[in-house]
């Protein structure tokens, strides 16, 4: 490790992709259930890469540039947690069901303007794209936000090891991953893990909204830093404005000065992660004016509670991701939304197992009581359990009834798992 670590500290940074080939980077050959980086080596090299880390000997050449290994996610993974003890840079470790990707680029927002802050790309948050990131790290980062994944149990733990992080948030507990869990038991002890290695590590801080009972659970005999509703706390605050989009006040403690926030996010539930990043700003000593500069300024991206007018209709777009808990809190706050003419777009909630159909159903069931102008579903577990709402196989098969008849003057929510690809309607509506 020591001999690879030395040739990391002079090269320009890593790559797993050989299409991707930075002059004096290191590529590591990593292997899928359809692909073999190892066969792509010699393509590295010949693209800029200054060496390619390998663990099949049918890839090697016996030169200075190659460096074969047992297992190279393996190796990718202890180089990144070698950089991360060498750096000695604060970590802030995020989990969660939902919301852990827009909590994350908060936090970042507010610490960006008083640190140099290094965060997690998009969703490169699992055992690949962790260490991808933590060897992102320079010297010149006063803190980084680590975004971690799982869809199966032991995976935080096997994360929080690699990224060894100083403090940590759970955004909260939901339905999500079920297949891969087993139970929603399952996803709490899974989002749990990172708690229980922050309680083995000294000087730890975990920020935990109270308003959560499962995490309040969870983060028993941790020193934590508590956010939400209730008058008291040390960051709490309560939603305002009847507005698209996310209005709020919030304060320091009991007598503290009230600070209010417009946002351009969509949607109230994203109070909770608006409130956790005025939380770790505040923990981290920024100033009140720049939490609140930073939080109006934040603009959402990737299809995650955006708001969108078009030609014809204003469109909600939350597309990138969906499970039970974020489908209720999507169609349950559109519902209160002030909007003359209403439609929802919703497609497939992907990886429930044998909870798919009574998932689906529940959903159907809130969309009934909130009696929107026209309900379109798209997949095949809203086929299952759909009697009487519009229903498309495929997103292209609907694409092409919008281009034959555009809706025209409404106030559409689209939300699905990613793989439905509902983000395709977008530009048709």
């Amino acid at each position: 490790m020591n001999k690879l670590y030395s040739i990391f500290e002079v090269s320009n940074g890593v790559t797993t992709d050989s299409r991707n080939c930075p002059e004096g980077s290191i590529f590591f050959a990593l292997q899928g259930d359809s692909f073999n980086g190892n066969a792509y080596a010699a393509q590295a090299l010949e693209k800029g890469c200054s060496y390619a880390v390998i663990d099949d000997k049918n890839y090697f050449v016996p030169n200075d540039r190659y460096v074969l290994v047992d297992d190279v996610l393996k190796t990718l993974q202890q180089l990144a947690n070698h950089h991360r003890k060498t750096l000695k840079t604060k970590i802030i470790g995020i989990t969660g069901t939902n919301g852990k990707t827009t909590t994350k680029e908060l936090i970042a927002a507010v610490l960006q303007k008083s640190f140099n802050v290094l965060y997690t790309l998009g969703n490169l948050n699992n055992h690949i794209g962790v260490p991808l990131t933590l060897l992102r790290l320079t010297p010149e980062h006063d803190i980084a936000v680590i975004e971690m994944g799982a869809n199966h149990q032991g995976e935080i733990k096997e994360l929080s090891e690699i990224a060894e992080p100083d403090y940590g948030i759970i955004t909260n507990v939901g339905k999500a991953h079920l297949e891969g869990f087993g139970s929603f038991e399952g996803v709490i002890k899974t989002k749990s893990e990172l708690y229980d290695y922050l309680r083995g590590k000294a000087n730890s801080i975990v920020f935990v909204n109270k308003d959560n009972e499962y995490l309040m659970q969870m983060a028993k005999g941790l020193n934590s830093m508590f956010y939400g509703t209730e008058d008291d706390l040390d960051i709490n605050g309560k939603i305002t404005g009847n507005s698209p989009y996310l209005e709020f006040e919030w304060k320091v403690g009991k007598d503290g000065e009230k600070q209010h926030v417009n946002t351009l996010l969509i949607g109230d539930y994203n109070f909770t992660n608006a409130l956790a990043a005025v939380a770790i700003g505040h923990y981290f000593n920024i100033d009140t004016s720049l939490i609140n500069k930073a939080l109006n300024e934040y603009q959402p991206q990737n299809n995650r509670s955006q708001l969108k007018k078009t030609a014809f209709n204003t469109l909600i777009i939350d597309a990138y991701n969906a499970n039970p808990t974020s489908m209720k809190a999507s169609v349950e706050n559109f519902s209160k939304m002030d909007a003359p003419h209403k439609m929802v777009v919703l497609g497939d909630m992907k990886e429930l197992g044998n909870d798919s159909l009574a998932e689906h159903r529940k959903i159907l069931e809130l969309v009934d009581k909130a009696g929107f102008e026209r309900v379109v579903l798209i997949g095949e577990y809203f086929k299952a359990v759909n009697s009487k709402y519009e229903f498309y196989d495929h997103v292209n098969n609907f694409i092409a009834e919008v281009k034959k008849d555009t809706p025209k003057g409404m106030t559409i929510l689209i939300k699905g798992s990613n793989s439905v690809r509902l983000s395709m309607v977008v530009e048709y509506l």
